[in-house]
């Protein structure tokens, strides 16, 4: 497929490359590098330390795609969003398939079937699009976040919006769009309002993240405990420590007969559309820093 669009394949990389574009090109530390080069990635250089210390040994200059700004102009290059929205919808399928009920109001013969409950911790673009795949399948769905400004956004999927609503909230939002890390006040606070909500839910998402930080505990051992056997937690946060403690990445753990499901590669499950969705937000970063075959502002 590559040569058939002009493109070189070679076994082994050349000095005379320029720049490198990965998904995650620091994501082993056996990782050999072409030094002197650019390399244009995603990267967890918030919380690695080791990524300078590997550029600087090869003389490598980073492009972070997770640093791309959220303004209307870099759109097209929000490499973090593209992800996060086909997360968000390939979370909502793996809990259909992990619950052991229908997802929608089912009326037969034998009797009515409930629908399912969802919670979506996070109204992020990975939780909105959670919270539309969900609803597509029938399933009552609630949502909760930090930010005020995200209650529209969810009340315009049909679920219904519960967070605690304080003078904290008001400035819960960076300038960039993130959530900001909350007070311990307001977190037990928040706690206590998620108690009251996930006994009664069959499903909770998980997507809650603060950029740079440990992922913050939202659901805890007694919360997972309190909620029907064979009912489903998904947690996308799972990469940054996890939103529930007793999440392991890349393995489902059951506890009291729930199963919690830490994946941290969904993207790649659907790495048809998320290979083209990403290489399109490099391809148009691109279009920016090269003009007539060189790079702009060396």
């Amino acid at each position: 497929d590559y040569e058939n669009v002009g493109t070189k394949v070679s076994k082994k990389l050349s000095d005379k490359i320029n720049i490198i574009t990965s998904v995650n090109a620091f994501s082993s530390q056996g990782n050999s590098y072409v030094k002197n080069s650019l390399v244009i990635s995603t990267t967890n250089l918030r919380n690695d330390n080791k990524i300078i210390e590997i550029c600087k040994k090869n003389n490598l200059s980073v492009i972070a795609m997770e640093y791309v700004p959220r303004i209307a102009r870099a759109q097209k290059l929000d490499a973090l969003s593209s992800q996060a929205s086909i997360t968000g919808y390939k979370a909502g399928l793996i809990v259909a398939n992990s619950l052991n009920k229908y997802i929608p109001l089912m009326m037969t013969a034998a009797g009515t079937l409930l629908p399912a409950n969802v919670l979506v911790l996070g109204a992020g673009v990975a939780g909105l699009q959670a919270i539309a795949t969900a609803k597509r399948m029938g399933a009552i769905v609630f949502a909760t976040d930090v930010r005020i400004a995200s209650k529209e956004q969810v009340e315009s999927l049909g679920a219904k919006f519960i967070m605690v609503e304080d003078e904290e909230t008001r400035g819960a939002e960076t300038s960039g769009g993130y959530a900001k890390e909350m007070s311990e006040e307001y977190k037990k606070k928040q706690s206590t309002l998620i108690a009251q909500t996930i006994s009664k839910q069959d499903i909770v998402i998980c997507t809650a993240l603060i950029p740079g930080k440990k992922a913050p505990v939202l659901i805890t051992e007694e919360m997972v405990s309190s909620m029907i056997p064979g009912s489903v937690v998904i947690d996308l946060a799972v990469e940054a420590g996890g939103n529930c403690p007793l999440s392991k990445m890349n393995e489902i753990v059951v506890h009291n007969g729930v199963k919690i499901v830490g994946n941290s590669f969904l993207a790649s499950e659907l790495s048809h559309d998320s290979s083209n969705l990403f290489s399109n937000n490099v391809f148009n970063f691109l279009n920016y820093v090269i003009k007539d075959g060189k790079m702009i502002n060396e």
